[in-house]
């Protein structure tokens, strides 16, 4: 982060510097010739930059963006927190979820649909994973609210917002995360993805019949469900 900012205000600088010298020089044809030839090839290699060093966003068929975030993962004093990584979840299935916030609507009956099937998911050999823009502190205080009963899969903290950008789910205006959900599979790739708007929830039956297609192996056709006969087979 601190390099790219170097980079930038230093491109800045000299773009700042060329038009100096265009006005300074607006008597001289050839100075302000060169300085226009500066300042555009300055903006180029700044445009060329940027374009290789900006991270690209989660896409299916690619390793998932990493992450390495603080979250609530129980109510017992001295246990409450702890730090994740998607390392952490390499060699199972992974659910990864946004939502806008704490304390809303919408939010806790999503939390609560996978928290009630997370044995299925288990038995998939998937974990769930819930992320917001909030803090860890508001996470703690909204589980100890009583709002979404017997958690037993972490919320994680992306206060900063730099995973929900990763992700490609942040709503800059508002500061938060979309409904963005992402199937990672055991070696870190992503497989799946779908993004809500802020007002409409997702489908936990949705996502374990979208899960267990990716594990099938097969090709399977509209509206495949397990037992089903896959395409080609």
């Amino acid at each position: 982060m601190k390099k790219r900012f170097v980079i930038a205000a230093a491109c800045a600088a000299i773009v700042v510097a060329a038009s100096g010298i265009r006005t300074a020089r607006a008597d001289s044809l050839e100075g302000n010739r060169n300085a226009q030839i500066m300042e555009h090839n300055v903006q180029n290699a700044f445009a060329s930059w940027l374009i290789k060093n900006e991270k690209p966003l989660a896409s299916v068929g690619n390793p998932a963006p990493d992450f390495k975030l603080e979250g609530v993962v129980g109510t017992d004093p001295g246990k409450e927190f702890k730090t994740l990584t998607l390392k952490d979840y390499r060699d199972k299935w992974l659910v990864l979820f946004f939502y806008p916030a704490d304390f809303t609507f919408v939010c806790p009956t999503e939390i609560k649909g996978f928290n009630d099937t997370i044995d299925l998911f288990r038995k998939l050999n998937a974990e769930i994973v819930a992320v917001s823009t909030d803090s860890k502190w508001s996470h703690l205080a909204w589980i100890k609210r009583g709002d979404l009963g017997n958690l037993k899969f972490p919320l994680l903290a992306d206060f900063n917002k730099e995973t929900a950008r990763a992700y490609g789910v942040l709503d800059s205006e508002k500061g938060v995360a979309l409904r963005g959900l992402f199937i990672i599979d055991p070696k870190g790739v992503m497989q799946y993805q779908v993004v809500h708007n802020l007002d409409v929830g997702r489908s936990v039956e949705e996502t374990i019949r979208v899960l267990e297609a990716l594990q099938s192996g097969g090709l399977c056709p509209l509206g495949w469900k397990p037992g089903q006969k896959t395409l080609g087979k």
